[in-house]
């Protein structure tokens, strides 16, 4: 349930909002790509590193069970990311999405530094699925050995592939960095940089960070677990689209329509709200831009990021 204060915050912010006018809503989106969903298998003879056992993930999570929660809302496909540190289910992954068109990509687990990387890489980029990795900001912050690191990355960028960056209120600022370093490397920050609940005050940290992200053309953000920020009880996150303006609008000034990406978490995301909830609070949001914003939102934008191509 929402506290008077989250309220009021809402109330504030929507304030905020339609103190400049509103341009006429644009229709849906014609296609929509959820750029940021996780599939596991725990039955597998060898089980799997994540999610824990006794959390409510710990269970089989494959693309028919997230189609059942996101097709009615006209959800097609997704780009897949691997949460797993096993190298060899980087090749689940692509064996999976070899099986099913609506998996438009993968983003793998690898280690950049790592004396295997380069060969890594090699391999999988073969797989015109793979699309690139998924890091640690923590990481990429303080690498083990930065020359090794930045050996790494620019294996990737020669690849063609990106880096999904995910980690705590400075990741924003961490690729930032590294796209000063590499302005050929596509850098996707995950989930809005983890700025962490609206309804309180957000990190400086962040809102530099995110400034400084916006300026470097091939960093983009995905607008993803916004809900899994909430201090409520869990799966009750506000569905009031006001609530995460704090939030939104930072991101939508720094990256405008053509930088900003569909993604859901799911089912992660299911700590702070159900899938449609999600997925309404981002069609408002967006939808209120106008003009073609829903479909740079929801495909557009991320077949720019990633490169993905359609299934044939």
């Amino acid at each position: 349930m929402m506290t008077r204060r989250s309220l009021l915050h809402g109330a504030a912010a929507l304030g905020a909002t339609l103190a400049t006018p509103l341009l006429p809503a644009a229709p849906p989106a014609r296609r929509i790509v959820d750029c940021h969903t996780h599939f596991y298998d725990p039955t597998r003879p060898q089980g799997v590193p994540w999610p824990g056992k006794n959390t409510p993930l710990h269970r089989r999570v494959l693309p028919d069970d997230w189609m059942a929660v996101a097709g009615p809302l006209g959800v097609t496909e997704t780009i897949v990311v691997e949460a797993s540190a096993w190298l060899e289910d980087n090749q689940w992954l692509l064996d999976l999405a070899d099986q099913d068109r609506r998996l438009l990509g993968i983003i793998g687990h690898l280690e950049p530094g790592t004396p295997e990387f380069a060969a890594h890489v090699k391999r999988f980029a073969a797989h015109p699925l793979y699309r690139g990795i998924r890091v640690s900001s923590k990481e990429a912050a303080a690498p083990a050995d930065p020359a090794a690191y930045e050996a790494g990355l620019k294996a990737l960028a020669e690849a063609n592939l990106v880096l999904d960056i995910n980690g705590g209120p400075a990741t924003p600022g961490i690729a930032a960095r590294w796209a000063e370093r590499f302005p050929d490397l596509t850098i996707i920050i995950n989930h809005c940089g983890n700025p962490g609940d609206p309804a309180k005050p957000l990190a400086e940290e962040w809102k530099a960070g995110v400034k400084a992200a916006g300026k470097c053309p091939r960093v983009f953000c995905k607008v993803s677990a916004l809900v899994e920020g909430v201090k409520a009880t869990p799966g009750n996150a506000p569905a009031d689209p006001a609530y995460y303006l704090p939030i939104l609008d930072p991101l939508w000034e720094a990256f405008g329509p053509e930088r900003l990406i569909y993604g859901s978490n799911w089912p992660v995301s299911d700590r702070g709200a159900p899938y449609a909830t999600v997925f309404k609070i981002v069609e408002a949001y967006f939808g209120g831009k106008g003009g073609e914003v829903p479909e740079r939102y929801f495909w557009k934008n991320s077949r720019t990021a990633y490169g993905w191509k359609d299934r044939v």
